[in-house]
């Protein structure tokens, strides 16, 4: 299982690489512009992530730009919805407007707001139809 944590936050970045290291490899990024790299990075290689956690809020490209580059960049290199990566996005907001447009403009697959907590983010994982093995 790979998984990229994008996180302007430290401390959330590692929380995450620490609750999801038991299933699997995850890469860091510190802001949306480094997560559509690694992304890039990881179909380059044809490694691709299977699961992608992605604040909204951060510097230079916000979690919502980011995951339409991401999903653009899928959609470049030939990936089909049903194998593209599950993209579930965290905020400090609940906020509806965000909710709305992760779902509804960026594709996101799933949304849960900080702080992050272990048994919801597995659950959310495997809910999205993710085998969590460790």
């Amino acid at each position: 299982m790979k998984f990229l944590i994008v996180d302007d936050d430290f401390d959330s970045r590692r929380l995450v690489q620490k609750i999801l290291h038991a299933y699997g490899y995850a890469d860091l990024a510190a802001d949306g512009e480094e997560g559509v790299e690694a992304f890039r990075q990881a179909l380059q290689a044809g490694e691709p992530y299977d699961v992608i956690t992605l604040d909204i809020m951060m510097p230079n490209i916000d979690g919502q730009d980011a995951l339409r580059e991401i999903r653009d960049l899928e959609k470049e290199y030939g990936i089909p919805p049903e194998n593209s990566a599950k993209v579930i996005m965290i905020s400090g907001l609940d906020d509806s407007q965000e909710v709305h447009d992760a779902f509804f403009l960026g594709d996101a697959t799933s949304y849960i707001v900080k702080p992050i907590r272990k048994k919801v983010l597995i659950e959310e994982i495997q809910n999205l139809g993710v085998q969590l093995e460790s």
